[in-house]
């Protein structure tokens, strides 16, 4: 049968505000006719299959974000690194991240988006098969690496999620971007498993970053082959399907003007004036923050602990014991699975009682991961399966928010700004929150070991008194989501009449 979104061009041009690609301009106005109901549409089978394939790739960029941390402890010996050199490598990684993503969803919102993905996928998975390469003597350009990945996965987190949108009406599209943002965690916990058993399998920790250049090869060909062309783009009738059940178009009368297409500036000003959505990315950004700095020093903190207790020795060779890395990318994967589905059908079910209910739903669970973060420290000295336990717990509360996070986005901004708003949400998050969390992390740490012996005791206690910053950065994030389900149901009226 024919499919409606093969139609689209494969040149990277300039899509005209079409009444059915109402997107990046403004709906049509003015005078309207009588409101015609038209029967609701069930997704079709490709748009599973086009869900499926960005989910994969999803998982793929994730695991790229999280090799360098399962191997975190190889890398820093093998370059000689200090731990606020060691945190920068991430936050370089983040920098070119957030600094590429404004761009992409300008892009995003303009051009063929299938055009940007594919670009962005092999490009980053070819700089990370490079970075395999680089010896000890050029550090610096193992930074730079990271920092061109970084980019490259900019181009997808941006874009991805607007494409599912667009696939799905609202019930749908809240249980599609749980899925989505499932491969958050599923990716990130890979990452760690992925980099540690072939760094333990090969003895060469060079070897963790040729497996997902792989992936990421047959996920170009995924999306060639089965991503049409053309995604119709959500539009303000389409909207009013997810709401109301059925689709209110009004019938416009010969003449009638559209208003112009507003520019990135109107719309970055729009956003500004839209308190759920600066509330809730300032929630994002505790989030982010809190999950950076757990990200990237939880296993080496985990291995101070362990030699604090005198339960491991010393690692003098090259590569060492990996089973922090492994256990907590377990965790990860476990622990994001089981938050984003439970977050998901919470929302689900609470909205029916309560339309404030996804902020507070947020708010809720950074309290509670804030609190089982800070007493996993507390414990990390005497008992490492308690902080094990806790840690689960905490990222557990943190994996809940994801999908009601950008659920909240896409109902309170506007369709045709979606692509900017994620994009601007990426760059304040990471702005804000986890691209300077390692780093930070790392800087406090080295300034405690300065002052104090050095010592296996002060190597853990200055991680220890470091990762303090997170329980209280957490409970930031909770009164932030608590901000937003004040102006939560103003704002959503708004979006929705837009």
């Amino acid at each position: 049968m024919h499919n409606p979104r093969a139609q689209e061009g494969t040149s990277l041009q300039f899509q005209p505000p079409l009444e059915e690609q109402n997107y990046g301009a403004a709906a049509a106005h003015g005078r309207q006719g009588p409101v015609v109901s038209v029967p609701r549409k069930s997704p079709a089978k490709r748009d599973y299959l086009i869900a499926a394939v960005l989910c994969y790739t999803n998982l793929i960029n994730f695991m790229d974000w999280f090799l360098v941390p399962g191997i975190l402890f190889d890398i820093q010996k093998y370059f000689r690194l200090s731990d606020g050199d060691t945190g920068l490598l991430q936050t370089v990684f983040i920098l070119c991240y957030m600094l590429a993503a404004p761009v992409f969803g300008y892009l995003g919102d303009r051009y063929n988006r299938k055009i940007i993905l594919g670009a962005g996928i092999f490009f980053w998975s070819g700089v990370t098969l490079s970075s395999s390469f680089i010896s000890e003597l050029y550090y610096w350009i193992f930074f730079l690496s990271r920092g061109l990945v970084g980019i490259g996965t900019a181009s997808y987190s941006t874009i991805a999620p607007t494409i599912i949108a667009d696939l799905f009406e609202e019930g749908k599209r809240t249980t599609m971007l749980s899925v989505f943002y499932i491969f958050i965690p599923v990716g990130s916990g890979l990452g760690y498993v992925l980099a540690a058993g072939m760094a333990g399998l090969t003895g060469d920790w060079h070897w963790a970053f040729r497996i997902t250049p792989c992936m990421g090869g047959l996920a170009l060909v995924l999306l060639i082959l089965l991503v049409p062309h053309r995604t119709q783009r959500r539009t303000a009738a389409h909207r009013a399907l997810s709401i109301s059940g059925t689709i209110q178009v009004a019938a416009e009368k010969p003449g009638v003007l559209r208003t112009a297409k507003t520019t990135w500036c109107q719309d970055v000003i729009s956003l500004a004036k839209n308190w759920s959505f600066v509330w809730s990315s300032l929630g994002l950004t505790a989030m982010a923050f809190v999950t950076g700095a757990l990200g990237m020093w939880v296993p080496l903190f985990l291995y101070r602990a362990q030699l604090a207790q005198g339960t491991v020795s010393p690692c003098l060779q090259e590569t060492c014991n990996s089973s922090n890395s492994l256990i907590f990318g377990g965790i990860t994967v476990g622990t994001g699975m089981l938050g984003v589905i439970a977050g998901a059908e919470a929302a689900r079910r609470l909205r029916k009682i309560n339309n404030k209910a996804d902020p507070l739903i947020c708010a809720t669970s950074m309290f509670i991961s804030a609190l089982c973060l800070y007493v996993a420290l507390m414990v990390a000295k005497t008992s490492i399966l308690s902080t094990f336990i806790l840690i689960a717990f905490g990222e557990l509360f943190l994996s809940v928010n994801w999908a009601v996070v950008t659920d909240i986005l896409l109902y309170v901004v506007t369709p045709r700004r979606q692509s900017t708003a994620i994009a601007l949400q990426i760059l304040v998050s990471h702005l804000l929150g986890d691209a300077g969390s390692p780093y930070l992390i790392g800087i406090i740490s080295n300034a405690i070991q300065t002052k104090n012996d050095c010592s296996s005791q002060w190597s853990f206690r200055s991680m220890q008194y470091s990762f303090v910053v997170c329980a209280f950065v957490g409970v930031f994030g909770g009164a932030f989501f608590l901000l937003t389900s004040l102006y939560i149901e103003e704002d959503r009226k708004e979006a929705e009449q837009l």
